[in-house]
């Protein structure tokens, strides 16, 4: 198994540079693209990518722009939103996956927020991947979240917007969510968090109307605890992606070895790992 601790250099169209670390085992039997959380940069996921190289999975790990490895950071002069990561970055990194390993099954996947994005780029791309794997992934409709959350949640959807737009960007790291988030990629998932639809301002495609569309076998991962993404939260994510059969799997800490959280099984990923991989016979006989 090789790990690329530097991995392979992506520029998207407007200039945008990162570096695109990768994971895998000597015959590759899969190629996963993955997005990490909101906030997370690509490195956190390098536990989990040699977890899956075990198995015979290549990860490919994303970074989003303004966290990590990107050259960018979101302020007042420097701003983004759903559009620029689902028509350039994550599509720029997708292509250097194939360079690398062009006749593999793909899988998209990711953590929360890159979970989400990844069936959102599949409803902009539908053959750009055999299959989504997901990991403490929900929407984050107020309404598809326990009753006891909703009346916060509904605050904090129009409280971290507001602070972004005030701030330049959203300061996450002194508020305990995120990262230093540029205001459009909050006014979109604010959007989304607020009325229960996925939109991209300025893209020109109904994601909606695009996921519907969408039937890749979807695997999914929950944490027991994770208030973050709790299942519920997940089916109604699910729930819009009616032609794909989906498992769910809820792992409590038992199963996971660690705390049934939303961060915990990054540290400890070999549970998650073994249990996504469970699905590989399928991905292969789909990609035939």
């Amino acid at each position: 198994m090789s790990v690329e601790q530097d991995g392979l250099a992506v520029q998207a169209a407007d200039g945008h540079r990162w570096q695109l670390y990768a994971c895998s085992p000597e015959r590759p039997v899969a190629a996963l693209l993955w997005l990490p959380a909101l906030g997370v940069g690509a490195r956190h996921y390098l536990p989990f990518a040699q977890a899956l190289a075990a198995h015979g999975v290549a990860s490919f790990l994303h970074e989003w722009r303004g966290a990590g490895s990107s050259h960018l950071r979101a302020g007042r002069d420097c701003n983004w939103g759903y559009r620029e990561l689902l028509e350039l970055d994550i599509p720029a990194s997708a292509e250097a996956m194939r360079r690398q390993l062009p006749d593999l099954p793909v899988v998209v996947g990711g953590h929360s927020l890159g979970g989400q994005l990844a069936c959102c780029y599949l409803a902009t791309a539908p053959q750009a991947a055999h299959g989504i794997w997901l990991v403490g992934s929900g929407a984050p409709w107020w309404r598809a979240f326990p009753r006891r959350h909703r009346l916060m949640l509904r605050l904090a959807y129009r409280l971290l917007p507001w602070l972004a737009d005030r701030n330049g960007a959203l300061p996450g790291r002194r508020l305990g969510f995120g990262g230093r988030e540029a205001r459009g990629v909050m006014r979109d998932w604010s959007g989304t968090a607020l009325t229960g639809r996925y939109a991209a301002s300025g893209l020109g495609l109904d994601l909606e109307a695009g996921m519907a569309r969408i039937d890749a076998p979807i695997h999914a991962i929950v944490p027991a605890a994770d208030w973050y993404a709790p299942e519920s939260s997940l089916r109604y994510l699910l729930a819009k992606m009616p032609l794909a059969q989906a498992r769910v799997d809820t792992m409590d800490a038992a199963a996971l070895g660690t705390r049934a959280d939303h961060f915990a099984w990054m540290k400890r990923p070999d549970a998650v790992a073994a249990r996504l991989s469970l699905g590989l016979p399928r991905l292969r006989s789909r990609a035939d």
